[in-house]
């Protein structure tokens, strides 16, 4: 299934690689025009605007720190050149676990800084530019509400922070239509949790479904999100977990 998203401007936050690419692909194939971001890999992002170019689609990579309130407006004026924002996605975030004996408070600030910091201040920014009627959508973890073993408790803490994020910004937002809600993957087979991975046979085994999710998987969802389809669906987290919070 595909959606129309033409005419739509999208920007997806950390698009070079995993789920982020996966989505910034989908939108663009259903008629998105694309701005994806990266921080330090630009060889990977421009490998993605290659294919989706390829592929008949439009997509550009701007250089933003999604941590860095200062670098958002790389991606926001190109974002007004064109328009205006219709979908917003913050997928960029980091993920590093430890148990609270060996996580100090620096350890708490760094993730803090790119999952919550990073969403929040991308978007306050995009406020003012996103067109009424405009889905924002923020790629948080099933950790916001599940811990499946010890040193979780930062990183799902942060991804909780978002979540709640969302439902406080479906109410602001939603006397102008925009529509804002939370995507929460489970294990998802990307280069940071591969489905071959050191950890991977106890995290499937934690799933009803027994196997490991796809970044296509996610990025469909996104779409569907990002679309006229989910009209009436707003300050929510979506779990796509194979059943691991079950």
């Amino acid at each position: 299934m595909s959606y129309d998203l033409n005419g739509k401007v999208a920007i997806v936050t950390g698009g070079s690689r995993g789920i982020g690419a996966a989505i910034a692909k989908r939108l663009a194939a259903d008629g998105a025009s694309v701005i994806l971001t990266y921080n330090s890999s630009p060889d990977a992002a421009n490998d993605v605007v290659a294919a989706i170019s390829e592929a008949g689609g439009s997509a550009e990579a701007v250089q933003a720190d999604a941590s860095d309130p200062e670098s958002v407006s790389n991606y926001l004026d190109r974002a007004a050149q064109k328009g205006g924002v219709d979908i917003l996605v913050h997928n960029a975030g980091i993920a590093r676990l430890a148990p609270i004996a060996e996580a100090n408070l620096d350890f708490f600030r760094e993730v803090y800084k790119t999952n919550v910091d990073g969403v929040y201040a991308g978007t306050y920014a995009a406020v003012p530019h996103l067109n009424d009627g405009a889905s924002i959508i923020v790629i948080s973890s099933v950790n916001a509400h599940t811990f499946p073993m010890a040193g979780f408790a930062i990183y799902g803490s942060s991804k909780a922070a978002v979540s709640g994020l969302v439902k406080g910004w479906a109410r602001d937002l939603g006397p102008r239509k925009i529509r804002v809600n939370a995507i929460q993957p489970g294990p998802i087979d990307t280069d940071m949790n591969p489905a071959d991975g050191d950890f991977s046979e106890g995290m499937r085994r934690m799933t009803a479904l027994g196997r490991y999710g796809k970044a296509d998987e996610v990025a469909a969802l996104a779409a569907f999100l990002a679309s006229d389809e989910s009209s009436y669906i707003t300050g929510t987290g979506i779990d796509i977990d194979g059943g691991m919070a079950v």
